[in-house]
């Protein structure tokens, strides 16, 4: 039986609470947020507490969930493997590379177990979108964006995250994870824009942004995201992945709204187009959010029994972070930020 401490009970806290909640080999033994108390009545009873270090030590966890806002995530990770836990870590992985890295060097030093929250390898229906982009072959044009209305909690929500990550890099490393997934090239450059749409943020942050990368195979792609009441939802859920051979996009029209979780990860279909024809491909009975985060926490603890090779996936969290806060620089300089010498 894996003990675990869940830190941040939030949208994706909640959820991976409730993912080893209803796990045969989890036992969770602490939960951790600001106000020590839990809401959701599958979860009552487990002990709760506001200090995430006092909970650390009191409940000696094998396994340390970090879905706490972004600018804890290194400092919590690392504390968690230092005092012999596994840990996974909601996205992004760290707010600066020197961070992601520290996280990464002492998962190596200590022999622990790291996963980043990264929801779209475990979506059934995006691992063929990989496949299917892979099997065209480069160089690629990626163009893909995930922009959210948000309003009233949701809105809170996004400016609370807004204290310390933009837009681009919270969402933006899922789909730049993707590219890297799918080119296996090496990313140069990054050239961004961003504009701050809204007076109820920070003077220095932005939420609304867009990037382009180059690889180098030729490859370029980019990505755009804002969030608020101001948002459009025209066009604001694209994914192409263009090749000189055809293309494979994402056909799933029906979507509720940009506020709807599960439809950020929903697929519904591929549309595969070559010279010779296009080939609709459907997915049915995709997973839902729930669904996924049962998927993500059970890849965990097979890792944790199976000693799974991780090094890889810590290498690919590093590179599409390095991509998203070189975006973010780009944006604050307005100039192009080069890669060659900060991405791992």
């Amino acid at each position: 039986m894996t003990r675990i401490l869940i830190a941040g009970l939030g949208n994706m806290g909640l959820s991976h609470a409730l993912a080893h909640h209803n796990h045969d080999s989890a036992e969770i033994v602490g939960l951790v947020n600001r106000s020590g108390t839990v809401s959701h009545p599958d979860l009552q009873g487990y002990p709760t507490f506001t200090d995430f270090h006092a909970a650390l030590e009191e409940t000696q966890p094998d396994l340390v969930i970090v879905a706490t806002y972004s600018d804890s995530h290194a400092d919590y990770a690392v504390a968690a493997m230092e005092a012999g836990a596994h840990v996974f870590v909601e996205k992004p992985l760290a707010t600066t590379l020197a961070d992601a890295q520290r996280v990464v060097a002492c998962a190596e030093a200590t022999g622990r177990k790291l996963v980043v929250g990264y929801i779209l390898r475990h979506h059934p229906s995006w691992v063929r979108l990989i496949e299917e982009a892979r099997a065209l072959g480069g160089p690629y044009v990626f163009r893909m964006n995930l922009n959210q209305q948000s309003t009233g909690a949701e809105w809170e929500t996004h400016k609370a995250l807004m204290q310390t990550t933009a837009p681009i890099v919270d969402c933006g490393v899922h789909y730049v994870d993707v590219w890297c997934q799918i080119t296996d090239a090496k990313p140069v450059q990054v050239n961004a824009m961003g504009l701050r749409l809204s007076d109820e943020i920070a003077p220095d942050m932005y939420n609304y942004g867009q990037f382009q990368v180059t690889f180098d195979d030729g490859s370029v792609g980019w990505y755009e995201a804002g969030w608020g009441p101001m948002m459009s939802e025209t066009a604001f859920f694209v994914k192409d992945v263009i090749s000189p051979k055809g293309s494979v996009s994402i056909t799933e029209a029906d979507k509720a709204g940009s506020s709807d979780v599960d439809g950020h990860t929903r697929v519904g279909g591929l549309l595969v187009h070559r010279a010779e024809g296009d080939q609709l491909i459907n997915l049915p009975d995709e997973p839902g959010h729930q669904a996924l985060c049962d998927a993500e926490q059970a890849y965990m603890l097979r890792a944790i029994r199976d000693d799974l090779d991780l090094s890889r996936h810590a290498r690919d969290a590093v590179q599409s972070l390095a991509i998203c806060l070189a975006a973010d620089e780009s944006v604050r300089t307005g100039t192009p930020v080069k890669l060659n010498e900060v991405t791992p």
